[in-house]
């Protein structure tokens, strides 16, 4: 998953731009750079990011990129697809697309006289033409607005999907203020926010791990409203709290763990 992570020390921006793997337990930082401001990230920045990653993972190792509205782009979505990456990416409701049939509209206009989810295929309108791949799209109607994703894959499969992108809101929140409140470093420098970021990917992989040892194959608890009483990675970050007081000793194994099964490592 892509995105952006911002907060302000004084009038100073903290503008990260953040590629995580998400599993179904899991959610980590891969790879991630630091944005002049705090605006929105431009299309060289992220296709630098992904060359960094494919440079040492293949593209095969992508199940599905998500992103939101922001990451959208003819030039961007080119190169994802150029490159073989999966994605699926929600649009705004204002871009024009044309469709396989030449009509040239914008995404609420040709959903706007629409009850239901929609499925075609075209391409991005950019600045007088229409030359980039041949796409997916996919819209479903929520109660005020349109959730519309646009994928190299198939529509149905791309729409399910996205709806897992929230997870990538939750890890910012278990390095921030649910968790370990980075912002509360006041550090600017951008080499040690750098260097933050690292240590927190460390903290984040290491509770996820002690989470994983301490249930198993079990799920954790749910409330009577179904959601879980606590997250994969506050289970893991209490536990190693609570052990540092006590133990300290076993605190670290499940780090072990991770460390043992690493094949040839090198930094990122």
């Amino acid at each position: 998953m892509l995105d952006r992570t911002h907060w302000k020390i004084g009038r100073r921006d903290v503008n990260f731009l953040v590629l995580a793997v998400v599993t179904r337990r899991f959610r980590v930082p891969l790879l991630w750079s630091l944005l002049p401001g705090g605006g929105n990230s431009g299309t060289a920045a992220r296709i630098a990011l992904m060359t960094r990653y494919l440079a040492r993972f293949p593209a095969g190792t992508v199940r599905l990129l998500l992103a939101d509205r922001e990451f959208v782009g003819d030039k961007w979505l080119k190169f994802l697809d150029d490159n073989g990456i999966p994605f699926a990416i929600r649009l705004r409701e204002n871009l024009r697309v044309v469709t396989e049939d030449g009509a040239q509209l914008t995404l609420f206009a040709r959903l706007h006289t629409t009850r239901k989810t929609r499925f075609f295929s075209g391409r991005l309108w950019n600045d007088g033409a229409a030359d980039g791949p041949l796409l997916n799209f996919a819209a479903k109607r929520l109660k005020d607005e349109w959730l519309i994703v646009v994928s190299n894959r198939a529509p149905r499969t791309a729409l399910a999907a996205y709806r897992k992108r929230w997870a990538i809101e939750c890890l910012f929140a278990d390095a921030k203020t649910r968790g370990l409140n980075i912002e509360d470093t006041r550090l600017t420098s951008p080499r040690k926010l750098d260097l933050l970021m690292a240590l927190v990917t460390l903290a984040l992989a290491w509770a996820g791990r002690t989470a994983h040892d301490l249930l198993g194959s079990r799920e954790p608890e749910r409330k009577t409203h179904g959601h879980l009483a606590k997250s994969w990675f506050r289970l893991g970050f209490d536990c190693i709290r609570n052990r540092l007081r006590t133990k300290p000793e076993n605190a670290i194994r499940a780090w072990l763990r991770i460390a043992k099964h690493r094949k040839n490592p090198r930094v990122v």
